[in-house]
């Protein structure tokens, strides 16, 4: 194995968290894992040494993904038989339902918003590199940032705290 592919293997961990919380399913974001590795490994050719490797992943999987979601959004929508198996007992640990909630929310932003906080705040990249993956300007991702987190706020905190005012 090469240089190349040995960087490329070692940004997996990271590309599979990344398309997990940009498509909230284990199956769909495996599948969109490799469809970016399938891709860069085509066209490892054009990836230039001194530009940073995770970088161009992680706008090839955003790529990937952007063009899977104008794809979907123009077939029916289909529900899977999968779908139905829920666990009946709900989770007690308060960490996991704040989790759950959490991933729901996140899940609710849009997709300009969800990508700048998931490339920032979970993959820690600058505003810069995020800015390159998305092919936008850096003050474009603060604002995303910034109107997402506010969004996240109060996806997270708006029933809970009614609730317990109320009684």
């Amino acid at each position: 194995m090469g240089e190349r592919e040995r960087l490329i293997v070692a940004e997996i961990p990271s590309l599979r968290r990344y398309a997990r919380s940009l498509t909230g399913d284990a199956t769909a974001a495996d599948d969109l894992v490799q469809d970016c590795l399938e891709r860069a490994l085509s066209r490892r050719h054009l990836w230039l040494q001194r530009g940073s490797m995770r970088a161009w992943l992680f706008t090839i999987l955003h790529n990937v993904h952007a063009n899977k979601v104008r794809y979907e959004s123009r077939r029916p929508h289909l529900v899977p038989i999968e779908n139905g198996n829920h666990a009946s007992v709900l989770p007690t640990q308060d960490h996991a339902l704040r989790l759950s909630q959490f991933a729901k929310a996140l899940l609710q932003l849009p997709e300009e918003q969800r990508a700048v906080i998931l490339l920032v705040g979970l993959e820690e990249m600058t505003y810069a590199e995020s800015a390159k993956i998305l092919g936008v300007p850096i003050g474009t991702v603060m604002s995303r940032l910034s109107r997402g987190r506010e969004r996240l706020r109060q996806l997270t905190s708006g029933p809970e705290t009614g609730s317990k005012s109320e009684a």
